[in-house]
């Protein structure tokens, strides 16, 4: 290995201007990961990177509409233009939209639900083939979805009400089961997981919820910084939903 070669990871997050998704920046900044802060506007991505810089943490801010392909391959490229930004290690997809308190299926406009199935399911994907390609090419990477425990098939999922919503994160869910069959549950060196923040004070959660930004981060830097094997050699469990920490059915 040469001397001088970068080995710190990069970890990307969608989301990663406000609330949890800042959270876990910050988390794995503090851990020595560089860090990439997208969101939608970019001079509050960039403010929140400048915030985390001031901390002592690598970290830059880039504007991108994940609901937008050509978006995010603008974005995927400006990286590339940047050899510290080059290659992401983590992906973590944390952007996401709530959906009107009154949607439900049959009163949702196509307009509503283009909006959020745009950011919350569409904007997953769109990352996972900008940034995972590489993962698989270098055998090496984790990939994290942020769902939800509404889009459940479990416990309190699906229960009616807020359907673009519910239904996004349940599809968030099933694409993140699949990416991971395809990647052969770890053996390729890629770990697919989604997770579950639970109900946190964010702008979408509200001031009144009971968990902190950071406890709903928790489990998204776990999974982070996780080992890819287990002491005898196999890959961790992967292709699975958390909640702090702990697998929970789909």
């Amino acid at each position: 290995m040469a001397a001088n070669q970068d080995t710190t990871q990069t970890a990307l997050i969608t989301g990663g201007s406000r609330g949890i998704g800042l959270a876990a920046a910050n988390a794995l900044g503090l851990l020595g990961y560089r860090v990439i802060l997208v969101g939608q506007d970019a001079e509050r991505a960039m403010s929140a990177a400048t915030g985390l810089r001031a901390r002592g943490v690598d970290a830059y801010g880039y504007g991108c509409d994940v609901a937008s392909a050509s978006d995010v391959a603008r974005l995927s490229s400006a990286l590339h233009e940047d050899t510290a930004t080059s290659s992401v290690d983590v992906l973590i997809t944390s952007a996401g939209v709530m959906s009107e308190r009154m949607a439900k299926t049959l009163r949702t406009r196509p307009e509503e639900w283009q909006r959020v199935m745009g950011v919350n399911l569409d904007g997953v994907f769109h990352c996972v083939a900008a940034f995972v390609p590489g993962m698989v090419e270098r055998r090496a990477g984790r990939v994290i979805t942020v769902s939800a425990c509404l889009g459940r098939f479990t416990g309190p999922g699906l229960g009616g009400g807020l359907a673009p919503y519910r239904i996004s994160k349940t599809a968030v869910n099933a694409l993140t089961r699949n990416l991971a069959a395809e990647l052969q549950f770890g053996k390729r060196g890629v770990l697919v997981d989604a997770m579950c923040p639970n109900h946190c004070r964010t702008d979408m959660g509200g001031p009144d919820a009971p968990r902190s930004a950071e406890e709903g981060a928790d489990t998204i830097v776990w999974l982070a910084t996780r080992s890819a094997t287990q002491p005898d050699g196999e890959p961790v469990p992967t292709g699975l939903l958390w909640e702090d920490r702990a697998e929970v059915p789909w």
